[in-house]
């Protein structure tokens, strides 16, 4: 999807008039699943496809929003405290009130959006929807005052307060704050965060999307962030400076081993460990010690699959697939109960891993997955 695409979808169903143009990209994580509600370590990175939004005030207190790629119309008043039913239209109402909360004199508007992000697939369709949004409104009406964070918080809450998913920063932290050919650390307790520059010589980085559409909303997702809680709740009655998964460790964990359910033992097992996994990438990478980056996603899998629970038989085996056809590095990507593997490829097998995995999985699932180049990119701009 282009400007000149949603541009002449604008003009259709609106005014003739033109407005402004802004995007905001999906994401990948390279590794840390799962931590950023554990005010944990995470390592994203912005890309290519995602969504792009045309705005024009309309001088009313009214939105009115076209999704081009659902071929759907919502209008809705900015002082309606309940909002659309729509869940596309909750989240640009939810960022309409969220602004406003913060200061932004928000006022009516027209609108018309589309994607490239595969919904359903783990690259976080919804966080650039939220952050296209809060940053074009940040643009409009508040003068770039609200920083980039707090448009990033902005984004959290709306997922948190109008969709039902309690969700972590990371995925519209890497929506606004993206940058060209670098993925970013992000420490989710202090909002703290560094730029890698990311050229792996010799290796690609490619998602395989399984086609098995996953919706964190109202999925196991938030069972999982309670189990934390819990566990983060018991380890804190002997141990008073842990608040969080992040400050425990694998002792602490055993000493309440008893006081908690063996599903929440388990979760807080692969919690405690992707913590250290993040790190030891981050190490690896300084190095160009893309071996040591393979296994630890290999690891990660592991985890998400045995002990988190959160892969299905589709991702398990492009999982296989990736190991048998020598590939560095493969885990699931993102909430997980469906959409993408990602996988570190080294150049030389690239064709032969594509063909490989297309063919056996649609041998076995009676369909072909989808292949997709990662390409690291720009945060949210305005293009026009």
């Amino acid at each position: 999807m282009t400007i000149e695409d949603v541009r002449s979808r604008f003009l259709k169903h609106f005014d003739g008039a033109t407005g402004s143009v802004y995007a905001s990209p999906g994401r990948i994580n390279l590794i840390g699943e799962h931590t950023d509600y554990n005010n944990g370590f995470v390592f994203p990175g912005a890309v290519e496809q995602g969504m792009i939004a045309e705005i024009k005030p309309n001088e009313t207190r009214k939105v009115r929003a076209y999704s081009i790629d659902l071929k759907d119309y919502v209008e809705f008043s900015l002082d309606d405290e309940e909002g659309p039913k729509a869940s596309w239209a909750r989240y640009i109402f939810g960022v309409c009130r969220e602004m406003m909360a913060l200061g932004v004199p928000v006022e009516g508007f027209n609108t018309a959006f589309a994607g490239d992000v595969p919904l359903g697939a783990g690259m976080s369709s919804s966080a650039a929807l939220e952050s296209v949004y809060a940053f074009a409104l940040n643009d409009i009406w508040g003068g770039n005052k609200i920083s980039l964070m707090e448009l990033a918080r902005v984004g959290q809450r709306v997922e948190h307060k109008y969709l039902g998913c309690k969700c972590g920063i990371m995925d519209q932290f890497a929506s606004v704050h993206g940058k060209a050919g670098s993925l970013m650390r992000l420490d989710c307790r202090s909002g703290e965060f560094e730029y890698f520059p990311f050229h792996p010589e010799g290796y690609k980085l490619v998602l395989v999307n399984s086609q098995v559409k996953h919706e964190l909303v109202g999925s196991p997702y938030n069972d999982r962030r309670e189990s934390c809680e819990r566990v983060a709740a018991a380890i804190y009655k002997h141990h008073h400076m842990v608040e969080s998964l992040r400050d425990a460790d694998y002792a602490m964990l055993d000493e309440v081993k008893n006081e908690v359910s063996e599903e929440d033992y388990k979760r807080a097992k692969y919690v405690i460990g992707e913590k250290d996994r993040v790190l030891k990438v981050c190490e690896a990478l300084e190095k160009g010690d893309y071996e040591t980056v393979g296994q630890m996603m290999y690891a990660t899998h592991e985890g998400l699959s045995k002990e988190y629970e959160v892969s299905c038989e589709e991702l398990d085996y492009l999982n296989d697939i990736a190991k048998e056809a020598g590939v560095t590095g493969s885990r699931i990507m993102g909430g997980g109960f469906g959409g993408c593997t990602i996988n570190l490829v080294s150049e030389e097998l690239y064709d032969n891993f594509v063909k490989v995995v297309k063919e056996k999985f649609a041998a076995k699932f009676g369909k072909e997955p989808v292949i997709i180049d990662v390409v690291i990119g720009d945060g949210s701009r305005r293009l026009c």
